[in-house]
């Protein structure tokens, strides 16, 4: 039994009292169009022009590429002169003038498949031949073909220039018919900013604005003189202000002057800044009769420009402290290396040299990680590498990193830690944490100062304190200590480097961690204490970071053809210096031609490849390599000074295996090149 065929939308024929419209719809050959034969036409584009054609609301579908326009009766009018030859033709044809308007929105609806929404838009058009303003609101819907795509879009609009212009017509007649002091008042009551009418030598309040009554907390005004309205001003200069422009008739204009008021009736006192003018009002015979004062609030500016300013002062503040912290590891290096160069140097002062030479470009190293860490936590990048661990893995680790500084200095360090306080967290990270908190005790606090480290497991949480008896801290510095790029100003003299980032580093860690961190002191002189709390389980944890498995530790590697290629000649021959100590055979290219080339010729193991060299770049070497039919076997290493999450990305896409900042790791690199590790960034 075979089922009914499915009814068709009914389409207008071409009978006597059919619409003009849709005698011309059934008299148009549609196969000699974009769209083809009305028979064949997706259902959906049926079902539309069947409810345009026979409605008496303007009307009209748009459909295909060429947004063949059909369209209603109704809609005649707004066509103009432009019908009938609009009829089964482009839209844009016939809307050219105003497609500029239209254009974008279609291309919302058929590109997105989002409808639009207008009201009482003005549209110029020459509709009849010549310029008009016209006024229309309309809605753009999409329609879908039989595939689910967007086949077209269907229209339904009024056009509002009449009722615009009536409307505008009527409103000028009322407002001609108004009194002209009620207009006053109603402007002079909405106006954005405070305003008041001061008249006569008392300055009596006779007119006086919202806004004006919102500064100064809704007090009683009019009426009365301005002295006993709102003595609090008597003593903030402003009646000086007001008698001179009185006996001057000179006006006066002031730019975020502080004012002290009530903005509540009984409420407390705060400070507002405000722009405003006293102007002298004239009478009849040209005598000053009062006064109109007028201004605005512009706290939240004045408070705006002071945060810029204390931005922009703590960021120079951070590049002189860069400067000067890059500054001091340069020094020795370079002392270090003339000394080791020096003929006369013997093996045991050169190897001192060398030492020097590797813990300052260490100490620079750390410099340029603690900006790159900020910068990946701001934005939502840095991974843990969060384990179960014993909390004693990163105390040792803290300790190692802080011991030197605490000896120098003859601090008196206690550690109360007991045995298997077990967590789940990132052990290097948690050791960073501890190590920027005792270094912090250590550099304020005086020489044989005491300082402790103390932590204490109550339910699932895990509390650890660093306490010290050093400078302290202010109730204001307490605010801002964990600020970035903040450095307590009287605590400078005894900051022994640093960029003023180390807390700001130590609370986003913390929080990475689903904890918190707090300081306390007593005051400057009474040292001070830094609370840290974690959650102790897995399942206590927010999910705020990537969980990451930790590093494998370095395995035995075995000889490998590497190519290494870096248009800096000190970089190259000391990377390639050391893979040969490791029983590497190695080859070098100092620019990308030479590298694509060398690699060509006889495909390398392993290719290290500098990102910034001239002729072609280490992402176009990268990518050309893995077009040969041998370049699926090359461990492709990036190496560069780019180290965000973006540049990690980038290397990615251009078939790069690993990404690694410069100054290299060289036992990460040895991991990298042995085929283990994960990718660096």
């Amino acid at each position: 039994m075979t089922e009914p065929a499915e009814p068709r939308p009914f389409l207008p024929g071409a009978s006597d009292d059919a619409s003009e419209t849709a005698r011309l719809f059934a008299a148009t050959d549609w196969s000699a169009t974009p769209l083809g034969p009305a028979d064949h036409w997706p259902r959906s584009l049926r079902t539309a022009v069947s409810i345009c054609l026979n409605s008496r609301f303007p009307m009209f579908v748009w459909w295909g590429e060429q947004l063949v326009n059909i369209y209603n009766d109704a809609y005649v009018p707004v066509l103009g002169k432009r019908h009938p030859n609009a009829f089964a033709r482009p839209a844009r044809e016939s809307w050219s003038d105003i497609w500029d308007v239209l254009g974008p929105q279609v291309e919302t609806v058929m590109r997105q498949g989002r409808a639009t929404w207008n009201e009482r838009v003005l549209l110029v058009m020459e509709r009849n031949g010549y310029p008009e303003d016209t006024w229309f609101t309309w809605s753009y819907s999409p329609v879908q073909d039989d595939q689910g795509g967007i086949g077209g879009l269907f229209c339904a609009c009024v056009e509002e220039t009449p009722r615009v212009l009536a409307e505008r017509e009527r409103d000028r007649l009322m407002r001609e018919a108004q009194d002209t002091a009620h207009t006053l008042r109603t402007w002079f009551d909405n106006a954005p900013g405070f305003i008041a009418v001061l008249r006569g030598p008392q300055l009596v309040f006779e007119m006086v604005n919202k806004a004006y009554y919102q500064l100064v907390g809704h007090k009683p005004l009019e009426g009365k003189p301005v002295w006993d309205a709102l003595p609090e001003l008597r003593d903030q200069g402003f009646e000086e202000l007001l008698q001179r422009v009185y006996d001057s008739g000179e006006p006066f204009v002031g730019r975020a002057l502080p004012l002290r008021v009530q903005m509540e009736p009984g409420g407390p006192w705060t400070e507002r800044f405000v722009d405003l003018v006293y102007q002298p009002v004239q009478d009849a015979q040209g005598q000053v009769a009062g006064i109109f004062a007028q201004g605005h609030d512009v706290t939240e500016q004045v408070v705006a420009v002071r945060a810029l300013e204390t931005a922009d002062r703590r960021k120079d503040e951070f590049l002189a402290t860069l400067a000067h912290e890059l500054r001091n590891p340069l020094a020795p290096i370079r002392q270090a290396a003339t000394l080791a160069q020096t003929a006369s140097s013997d093996p045991a002062r050169r190897d001192w040299a060398l030492d020097v030479i590797q813990r300052q470009a260490g100490h620079m190293a750390l410099l340029l990680d603690d900006l790159l860490d900020i910068s990946r936590i701001s934005r939502g990048r840095l991974p843990l590498r969060r384990q179960h661990m014993d909390l004693q893995e990163a105390v040792q680790a803290a300790l190692e990193t802080v011991r030197p500084l605490m000896d120098r200095k003859e601090h008196h360090l206690r550690v109360d830690i007991q045995p298997g306080i077990a967590l789940f967290a990132d052990p290097i990270r948690l050791a960073q944490v501890l190590s920027n908190l005792l270094s912090n005790a250590g550099k304020y606090t005086d020489p044989g100062g005491h300082i402790e480290l103390r932590a204490q497991v109550a339910g699932d949480q895990l509390a650890l304190v660093v306490r010290d008896d050093g400078i302290g801290l202010s109730p204001e510095a307490q605010q801002e200590i964990f600020g970035m790029f903040s450095q307590v100003s009287n605590a400078l003299e005894r900051a022994e480097g640093g960029l003023g980032i180390g807390l700001a580093l130590t609370r986003a860690l913390v929080m990475l961690h689903g904890g918190t961190i707090e300081v306390h002191s007593d005051g400057p002189g009474r040292g001070s204490q830094f609370t840290v709390r974690l959650p102790l389980g897995k399942e206590t944890m927010a999910p705020p970071g990537e969980d990451v498995p930790p590093q494998p530790a370095p395995a035995p590697l075995g000889g490998r053809s590497i190519l290494v290629a870096d248009d800096s000649p000190d970089a190259l021959e000391t990377m390639a210096a050391l893979l040969e100590m490791d029983g590497h055979r190695v080859r070098v290219a100092s620019d990308g031609r030479q590298a694509l080339a060398a690699a060509q010729a006889a495909p390398p193991d392993v290719a290290v490849l500098d990102i910034g060299m001239p002729g072609l770049n280490g992402y176009e070497v990268a990518r050309r390599i893995r077009a040969q039919p041998w370049g699926a076997d090359v461990l492709l290493i990036a190496l560069t000074g780019w180290g965000q999450a973006e540049d990690v990305e980038r290397a990615h896409a251009a078939g790069f295996d690993h990404h690694v900042t410069k100054p290299v790791d060289f036992e990460a690199l040895q991991r990298l090149v042995g085929g283990e590790g994960a990718a660096a960034g």
